[in-house]
């Protein structure tokens, strides 16, 4: 809206360094002369600066090499097949095998998959790890599978998102009044702004810079990561750290495409993206605490906010009561087992 994994980046990352990481392996083949016995495509739509293509890169890798050369994962990433609403329907089609997809992009065909984007509902990592890797994330594995796809490793980090703004900070509820921001093309990310008062329009990310530029909106919201590499920092003053919602990546996997592989290789590839998405989530830690520094020096200035200033605004708007409705309890219940109670 960026293998050995003694040879890959683990300490003092960068970007570059963790696209790069991966390169000097392209050439491994355990068979360089046998033909793949499968030859299948992943597929995703972030930046080439996001840290998840870089662990994917290698697992793909890593996936050939362990496979013995059966398996041939090709790798195309940075939309390079469609945008993210094409990729959905290609998977789901077989047109492609795999594909990593932000959670909140994935509710449009699975619904239950946007439970993790309820607003102001995790208050830090530790509540995100604990959902994520436990009954928030086996509920909506489950409805990923009921919309006829695989989950194939664990959920990956997509980053707590922050508003910006060009002209004034953001620190509590009240300053969203009639504010014009630009939200996803999701229900509960303008539902989320329209209970605090602001003017959500939803813009296509390729099209969020310049909405910005010509001030059709006047603020956006985004992980710090997507800030950077979208360059948003050249037409935005302030990031307000509300860490509003949270936003997983899932790998998901065409499931004719996936049973046709024989189990071995099936745990070959649940491995790998498993180890992925772990390495990738360690990546993400490091790459927000470097980002926040460099945004800084580039002269955007953070304010902090009165978090639970907004979760008191949400719940008198009926905001919470209105979601726990949608959700239904199965759902709730597995969130509030780790948040807390919301409604």
């Amino acid at each position: 809206m960026p293998n050995d994994p003694d040879s890959g980046p683990r300490r003092g990352l960068s970007r570059r360094s963790l696209l790069t990481a991966a390169i000097p392996l392209v050439a491994i083949r355990t068979r360089p002369a046998l033909a793949a016995e499968f030859t299948y495509k992943l597929a995703t739509g972030q930046s080439l600066a996001q840290p998840i293509n870089a662990r994917l890169d290698q697992a793909t890798q890593r996936i050939r090499e362990a496979s013995g050369g059966r398996l041939d994962l090709k790798f195309f990433p940075a939309s390079q097949l469609g945008s993210d609403t094409d990729l959905i329907t290609q998977v789901r089609a077989g047109g492609i095998e795999f594909l990593n997809i932000a959670g909140s992009v994935l509710s449009t065909v699975a619904a239950g998959a946007a439970i993790t984007n309820v607003g102001f509902a995790f208050a830090d990592y530790e509540q995100v790890w604990r959902g994520a890797d436990g009954p928030v994330g086996q509920y909506v594995r489950t409805q990923i599978e009921k919309a006829g796809l695989i989950v194939a490793a664990k959920p990956a980090d997509n980053g707590f998102r922050q508003i910006t703004s060009a002209s004034k900070s953001i620190k509590r509820p009240e300053d969203l009044k009639g504010y014009r921001i630009r939200v996803p093309v999701s229900p509960i990310f303008t539902s989320l702004f329209s209970a605090l008062g602001a003017n959500p329009t939803s813009i296509n990310f390729n099209e969020l810079y310049t909405a910005l530029q010509t001030r059709l909106v006047d603020g956006q919201e985004n992980s710090l990561v997507t800030i950077d590499t979208g360059k948003l920092f050249e037409v935005q003053k302030h990031v307000c750290e509300t860490n509003h919602i949270w936003d997983p990546y899932w790998i998901v996997a065409n499931r004719r495409a996936f049973g046709r592989l024989p189990e071995p290789l099936q745990e070959i590839v649940r491995r790998e993206f498993d180890r992925a998405a772990m390495e990738e989530r360690e990546d993400m830690v490091r790459l927000t605490g470097t980002l926040k520094a460099q945004l800084t020096a580039r002269g955007l200035v953070f304010e902090s906010v009165d978090k639970e200033a907004f979760r008191r605004s949400l719940t008198q708007a009926g905001y919470y009561r209105e979601w726990k409705t949608k959700f239904g309890p199965e759902a709730w219940q597995a969130l509030e087992t780790v948040t807390g109670g919301l409604a």
